[in-house]
Parts: C-alpha cells; sequence; structure tokens
C-alpha cells in the first residue's frame, strides 16, 4: 500500500501510553516508504528519557525514535517543549532545546502562553521544511482541568487547524467507555475535527470484536480507522514508562544484571540493549524490595540526584552495593549514578532540589557541583576499562553536574575530541560515565559485558534490532488500517 500523505494529522489518546508514540512511529516509517519528507512532532513533552539533537539540544527520546523512522535527524523542532520532572510537583521547563527554569506545576500552567509561541515558531518551520506533519498529543484530550490554556491536545488543533485521529487501548479494557466518553468531554469544534479512531493492542478474534465497532460507528457518527494488533517483541525506545516485565534467561551462564528503579530515574534507555542481549538476566528492583544477588550493578541517571541517592540508603542500596562489591561483583554509574559513586554532591544554587551539599556513596574520590548550565552533546570514543583505548563507543551527555577528583585519572571512556570522561577503580571492579547509549554500540556492548562477567559476549547490534521493529511495526499499520482514509485525514 502506497502511503504518501501530505499536510498534517495529529494522533491524541484516550490515556496515556494508549500507543501515540508507537502509531506516530510506525506512520512516520510508512510516510518515509512512500517518498514523503516527513517530520513528527510533540508540542509538549513530560519525560525523563530525552535525546541529544543535531543542533545541539534536547527533546523526548520518542520523538528521538520517530525521526530515526522518518529516516531524518532529530532537532528541536520535532519537540519544543520538554517538561522534566523534578518532584511530584515540579519540574524543569526545556524551550527549544535548552533549559528554561524550574517551575512548579501552577507557575508552569501560567507559563503556557509563552510556551505555546516557541511551539507555534518550532511548528512554522517544520511546515516550510516538510511535506507532511505527523504530531503527537499528551496523554488525553479529555482533562477538563487543564483545558485552559491547552497546548499539547485540542489547544494546539484548534489553534493550528488540524484534523486529528483518536487512538484507545483495548488490552486495558473499557476501549468503547474510553473513545465514547472522551467525545462527550470535547466542545463540538473539537469533536468535528476528529476524522476516527484507531483501537490498539487487540489480541483474538476480530470477529467477535465487530459488533462493538459497528456500534461505536452508529454512535459516534465516526469510522474506526483500523484496529492495530499487539505487537510483541518490539525493541523501540520507551517515551518514559519503565518496562513492567522482566527480562530472564533460564540460562545459568546469564549474566544477572540489575538496576534500581529510581523515583527519578532517566534515560532508563540505556538499557534497552541489556534487556534484550540473550546472556544478560536483567531486572529494574522497585521500592521496597531488597536487592537480589547479582555479577553487575548498575545506577542509572537520574533527574534529582540528592533525592533518588538518598531514596538508595532507604531502601538499603548502599549496604547492598558494599556486599555486592566485597563478593567481587562489578559497579556501573552511568551520569547521576556516576555522582553518586563519589565524595559529595553540591547543589548550592539548588537547581535539582533544595540547596546544599550531600555526601555521596564514597566509592570513587571525587566531587560533582551542580551548575546552571547543561552539557548537550552527542559524542565518540573509544572505552578505556582495563588501560587502553579498546571498543568504540557511541552515546550522549546530558547533565548539569561538573565532576572532579583523583579517579578521573583513570578514565572510562576516551572521547574523540580529545577529552577523558569516566573513572575506573584501582581494583577495576567500578566503573562510571556521563555518557548514555554506551551499551547501544554493539562492540562497546560485548566488551561491558566481558568486563562484567561474560566470557565470551556477543555483540548484539541493538540499533539493527530497534529498524527491524519500525519496519515490523509499519508493516503491522499497513495491514491492519485503513490507508487510504488515514492520508485523507491529513489537512
Amino acid at each position: 500500500m502506497h502511503f504518501a500523505p501530505r499536510g498534517t494529522l495529529m494522533i491524541q489518546g484516550t490515556t496515556s501510553d494508549a500507543g501515540k508514540s508507537t502509531l506516530v512511529a510506525g506512520l512516520c516509517r510508512l510516510a518515509r516508504r512512500g517518498g514523503v519528507r516527513v517530520a513528527p512532532f510533540k508540542p509538549q513533552n513530560m519525560a525523563l528519557n530525552s535525546a541529544v539533537t543535531v543542533d545541539g539540544g534536547e527533546i523526548g527520546r520518542a520523538q528521538a525514535l520517530q525521526a530515526i523512522a522518518a529516516g531524518v535527524d532529530a532537532q528541536i523542532d520535532f519537540n519544543p517543549v520538554l517538561l522534566k520532572p523534578t518532584s511530584d510537583r515540579g519540574a524543569q521547563v526545556i524551550i527549544h532545546g535548552h533549559a528554561h527554569a524550574n517551575l512548579d506545576a501552577r507557575a508552569y500552567h501560567e507559563y503556557k502562553s509563552v510556551a505555546f509561541e516557541a511551539v507555534l515558531a518550532s511548528y512554522a518551520r517544520l511546515k516550510a521544511a516538510f511535506d507532511s506533519i505527523i504530531v503527537e498529543g499528551a496523554g488525553s484530550p479529555a482533562e477538563i482541568n487543564l483545558r485552559k490554556r491547552d497546548i499539547a491536545n485540542m489547544g494546539f488543533a484548534e489553534r493550528v487547524d488540524c484534523p486529528v485521529v483518536l487512538v484507545a487501548d483495548i488490552d486495558r479494557g473499557g476501549v468503547f467507555a474510553h473513545l465514547v466518553g472522551t467525545l462527550a468531554c470535547l466542545s463540538e469544534s473539537e469533536r468535528a475535527r476528529i476524522r476516527g479512531f484507531v483501537i490498539n493492542r487487540f489480541r483474538g478474534d476480530i470477529g467477535l470484536l465487530q459488533p462493538g465497532l459497528d456500534w461505536l460507528t452508529a454512535r459516534t457518527g465516526k469510522p474506526v480507522l483500523g484496529v492495530v494488533p499487539y505487537l510483541h517483541g518490539l525493541t523501540l525506545d520507551a517515551e518514559d514508562m519503565l518496562p513492567s516485565e522482566k527480562h530472564t534467561r533460564g540460562a545459568r551462564d546469564a549474566l544477572k544484571v540489575i538496576v534500581p528503579a529510581l523515583p527519578r530515574i532517566s534515560n532508563h534507555t540505556d538499557f534497552d540493549a541489556l534487556r534484550a542481549h540473550p546472556q544478560v538476566d536483567f531486572q529494574y528492583v522497585r521500592a521496597g524490595i531488597a536487592p537480589p544477588p547479582a555479577d553487575l550493578i548498575v545506577l542509572p541517571g537520574s533527574k534529582s540526584v540528592q533525592r533518588d541517592l538518598a531514596w538508595l540508603r532507604d531502601n538499603g542500596w548502599d549496604r547492598a552495593i558494599a556486599r555486592h562489591l566485597r563478593y567481587g561483583g562489578k559497579l556501573l554509574g552511568i551520569c547521576g549514578g556516576m555522582q553518586m559513586l563519589g565524595r559529595d554532591i553540591d547543589d548550592p544554587d539548588g537547581i535539582e532540589g533544595p540547596a546544599g551539599r550531600i555526601d555521596g556513596l564514597g566509592l570513587l574520590d571525587l566531587s560533582t557541583t551542580l551548575t546552571p548550565h547543561k552539557l548537550l552533546e552527542n559524542v565518540t570514543g573509544r572505552l578505556a576499562l582495563d588501560g587502553d583505548a579498546t571498543a568504540p563507543v557511541r552515546g550522549y551527555e546530558i547533565h548539569m553536574g561538573r565532576t572532579s577528583g583523583a579517579a578521573l585519572a583513570r578514565p572510562a571512556v576516551l572521547l574523540d575530541d580529545g577529552r577523558p570522561d569516566g573513572a575506573v577503580s584501582d581494583d577495576g571492579q567500578i566503573a562510571a560515565t556521563y555518557l548514555h547509549g554506551l551499551f547501544d554500540t554493539p562492540e562497546a556492548c560485548a566488551a561491558l559485558l566481558e568486563w562484567a562477567g561474560v566470557g565470551e559476549a556477543e555483540a548484539l547490534d541493538y540499533p539493527a534490532l530497534r529498524e527491524a521493529s519500525l519496519d515490523r511495526l509499519a508493516d503491522a499499520l499497513a495491514e491492519s488500517l485503513d490507508l487510504d482514509a488515514v492520508g485523507a485525514a491529513f489537512g
């Protein structure tokens, strides 16, 4: 099926995690196949998984994945407003790729009129540069309390006069109530924008669902544009939510890797390659669960290092890590996790929380000071876990901390621009780095696993797995959607 849409279409969902990001990615891949220069766009995103763009900014990870699907470099205009939560009530506000301020929910609500101007400027630039724009909404358009000054859903659609397709997740149950209830919460002009529905994550006999589809069309006067099957085993970057399932291997010799599920864990996409690796038994360990025995503990990135370090201590991770090291286990810290391994962390300006200095875990001779300027950079280099530069690595830096100390004299990575990065302990048990994405490079992933204890590690090509998943997703959409109707919905 040839899919070559022109214009703009917005994908909104009845709930968070209804499948908006995945649907946009799949449609971007189909449009690319059709020879269309297509751009993904999310006016406002709230996520702690982010990526560094080709133009030196920061956007949500889902939009970076959608750019890969579209075959274009990620740029700041794909996600002009990114909110990175620092607490239950506050977030760092990133405008056009760069941190603007830390605002609580009420202050940001007042700031939305300014943020909307950034959204409209990005959208105008994309319209001038691309044949087609596929827009992703945020959460649900039916949040009545957020309707005023909305820039993420119908507020954007109304402002730029674009059509909408509404997607709902049938696997959760209540799909017809979600769709009809969402329509009931919209204004007349907003309901008129909706060109049809997509039902996502269906398992079973489509014939048994057909009476419900017929009822839905008769009740709303809007067509069902397709029913997408539940696609198991897709290897795609998550927008924000931690995966719920464990990735365990039955083999006794599988490397056991555990990662604490920090309340403000950031860029947990760092571990997607490990979760997919056939020689790794991977587990996120959540609050209240004792850390199980493991070969490798990884301390991940964090958007609020001081708070998450306190969470580690409250959940007994400091004692578990000490025991783990006594028994010869390996320990890796990434970004915020690296900062936690040092002597202390100082936040004199209160960037991530209350101003002040706290003690780190004291496992590396490092000190970190948080500064207002955030470093954003895509980098390449080579691992140096054993002192010699070996496996090539590609990654990205997103951090506001500046780290110093004697441990940096033995770096974990030698960057191609001449900078050393991170540290390795004298006994080789502990490594730390500011680089996100280091497991995505096949050679680096294999080298890290061998450092952690795998005899002969396979070089898993995670980018190739992701490409295969995008193609599989696109194939499934081509089979399950009425692409003629979807293409006609663009305006």
